[in-house]
């Protein structure tokens, strides 16, 4: 077994040293084309688990609102209310403020 250089600490806590140089050195290897459908596969499953968290924490919501929650985990509730109005800490629906002026042009949802 390999050892780490002192002070080394791998990227991730429940990864050894030798599993980090081996996933380093498959990264290596692969084309940039490679990587991209990787991080592509990786984030869209990132993203599909997300919205079944969504589905499971609230069972009423439209597509609409389930996209902009999953909005809301990636850009946060001060950035939904800004940008479209939209407060996803709100009761069940989250609730249509008066966005700033310009803020979501080109977005169109139904006020509740």
């Amino acid at each position: 077994m390999r050892q780490p250089p002192p002070g080394y600490c791998t990227q991730s806590a429940d990864t050894s040293y030798e599993a980090e140089l081996f996933l380093i050195e498959a990264w290596r290897q692969m084309s940039p084309a490679e990587k991209v459908r990787r991080i592509r596969e990786d984030s869209m499953a990132c993203e599909e688990l997300a919205l079944v968290g969504l589905r499971r924490r609230h069972p009423h919501a439209t597509e609409r609102e389930l996209q902009l929650r999953l909005g809301a985990l990636r850009l946060g509730r001060e950035t939904m209310i800004a940008a479209f109005g939209w407060d996803p800490d709100a009761p069940e629906g989250g609730y249509w403020m008066d966005p700033p002026s310009g803020a979501g042009e080109g977005v169109t949802a139904p006020r509740t």
